[in-house]
């Protein structure tokens, strides 16, 4: 017996409802696996096309960096000089991440494979040194443009990255000893003064 204050479960209403709801969720399912599909089919379709983990890991290396600091160089030939700054500063960014990385990767195998803290280590070399051009080549090209104190933070982070006595922290103290931020001249090998 069906109380009459209580909807009938199963009356004309119940059943549009129902056929509402499975008609909702079947299409709602179909929706979910045309692309699923779609995708599998494109994957199989062409299986050439994908690009091996390799080689989208290859996108962010010392190479990767390289290349920036070239499409800059192109760019201050061409006299684009706001094109050149932005490739200089995408390089440095990229540097001093990949230079942080390296140094992560090595202190978590130190003393468990020394072979992996050793080839981190010249890889962070590698990245601080195209970190020091890319500075050498923003500051060139803020002296060009007529900025040299914004030049000038550049070259010191080149010394502090590398030493006085490397051939780019060299270049750095002359340009800052041309631009005149420091007077004392630094001649490397040769006798201190007083």
């Amino acid at each position: 017996m069906i109380r009459p204050d209580f909807p009938n479960a199963f009356g004309p209403r119940a059943a549009q409802r129902l056929h509402g709801r499975v008609l909702g969720l079947g299409l709602g399912l179909l929706a979910l696996a045309v692309p699923f599909g779609t995708t599998a089919a494109r994957a199989q379709a062409q299986p050439a096309a994908a690009a091996p983990p390799a080689a989208a890991a290859a996108a962010f290396d010392v190479a990767a960096v390289r290349q920036l600091l070239a499409r800059g160089d192109a760019a201050a030939a061409a006299g684009n000089l706001s094109e050149a700054r932005r490739f200089y500063d995408d390089a440095r960014d990229a540097s001093r991440r990949l230079a942080g990385f390296y140094r992560t990767i090595a202190g978590a195998f130190r003393g468990l494979d020394a072979r992996i803290p050793r080839e981190m280590d010249d890889k962070g070399r590698q990245s601080i040194e195209l970190l020091a051009e890319a500075n050498m080549r923003l500051a060139a090209l803020f002296r060009r443009q007529g900025q040299p104190e914004v030049a000038v933070p550049l070259l010191v982070e080149v010394l502090t990255a590398t030493t006085p006595t490397s051939e780019q922290g060299r270049k750095a103290y002359q340009q800052l000893v041309e631009i005149g931020f420091v007077a004392t001249p630094y001649a490397a090998g040769a006798a201190a003064g007083n």
